[in-house]
């Protein structure tokens, strides 16, 4: 049954001097009502006990516009002003409600830079896509198309580290389920194989982070060599900000046409309800596991798979899957099996087993034993 999604559509784009003027002053001015709403909303709860919502802050926002010392907030955009409070104040709906943790002032240079804009403060005509209080359109770059007759209803504007930037569009769009393909699979993650299918199958890591370790090194001691506050300093910053920047692409495209791959082939998938932010305790492994970026791969799984009608089996993660005999009649468990064990022969039925494939066929069978 087709279903009605929100998705994002992301470009990058190139700012005329003006434009980038502009948004940058609009980043700071959004960084600016954010730190001081969410200082007055700690204050007034903790001097007065009093809960704040939203339409507090937009008549604070109202206040500090006509304040001369401020009277730059009116030489930007209002609607990135009053979408970062509608954004705090959801974000102080998730601490409440226990799904996050308290929000946290935002920071010139860690905090992500972002203004984003309403369908009352853009224009989108002919793929000319014009914000307020701009001259003229965005040059961004259609790598590909929106899906015909929707309109957007928000765009977000950001710059990253490295200094690139990007306009997303976010549409309603209607995704009608793929044709049932009837194939289950299992899926063992690794890091010597970044996967290994039920099937037999091994898809390569790339070890993207590996790839360019040295040239980052490199990056990174000529960064600290920089006097702080330095002109070449942000350039040795910037520089580093690129190469990580490249790293997280190439991880990010291989990962999206692996799951995809993998959604529209199978009907149904079973993978391990793996606790990554714990495995990372291991130093020894921590570089490798975050390389090999799990997590994002299991992020990926469970929205296409809810997208296009496939189920998603979530095996428990102390379930013995290396440990435990696939042979048909067996179900023998071994005590140990040591990371650097590869392959081993079952004592009780003989049969030679690939770790990793053994892995895979268990979690294929764990999953649709509870399914």
């Amino acid at each position: 049954m087709a279903q009605v999604i929100k998705r994002a559509y992301k470009y990058r784009f190139y700012p005329t001097t003006e434009q980038a003027d502009l948004l940058n002053r609009t980043f700071g001015c959004v960084r600016l009502v954010w730190n001081k709403a969410l200082a007055e909303r700690t204050r007034r709860y903790k001097d007065e006990g009093k809960h704040t919502s939203y339409v507090d802050t937009a008549k604070w926002l109202t206040a500090w516009k006509q304040d001369p010392e401020m009277e730059f907030l009116r030489e930007v955009s209002n609607v990135p002003l009053q979408q970062c409070l509608r954004a705090q104040q959801n974000a102080f709906t998730n601490f409440f409600s226990k799904r996050a943790r308290y929000p946290r002032f935002k920071s010139k240079r860690k905090s992500r830079k972002s203004a984003t804009f309403q369908n009352n403060a853009f224009t989108l005509r002919d793929g000319a896509l014009k914000l307020a209080k701009t001259a003229d359109p965005l040059n961004i770059v259609w790598h590909r198309r929106l899906p015909v007759g929707v309109e957007p209803s928000t765009v977000t504007v950001s710059q990253d580290n490295a200094g690139r930037w990007f306009v997303s569009l976010l549409v309603e769009e209607t995704i009608v389920p793929l044709p049932d393909t009837g194939v289950a699979l299992g899926i063992d993650a690794g890091l010597a194989h970044l996967v290994t299918l039920s099937t037999g199958e091994k898809v390569a890591n790339p070890r993207h982070e590996r790839a360019d370790r040295r040239k980052l090194a490199k990056a990174q001691k000529d960064l600290s060599r920089k006097v702080k506050g330095s002109a070449n300093r942000d350039k040795a910053r910037a520089r580093v900000a690129r190469i990580h920047a490249r790293i997280a692409d190439r991880r990010r495209d291989h990962l999206h046409k692996l799951s995809t791959r993998l959604v529209r082939e199978n009907q149904a998938l079973a993978i391990e309800d793996l606790t990554v932010r714990n495995m990372l305790g291991n130093h020894c492994l921590a570089r490798s596991i975050s390389d090999a970026s799990w997590s994002q791969l299991r992020s990926m799984l469970e929205y296409k798979s809810g997208w296009y009608g496939r189920d998603l089996m979530l095996v428990d993660r102390w379930f013995p899957s290396s440990k435990l005999c696939s042979a048909p009649g067996c179900g023998h468990i071994s005590d140990k099996m040591p990371l650097n064990v590869r392959s081993w022969r079952c004592p009780q039925c003989g049969t030679l087993h690939d770790r990793d494939v053994n892995a895979a066929k268990n979690i294929l069978a764990a999953g649709l034993a509870d399914r």
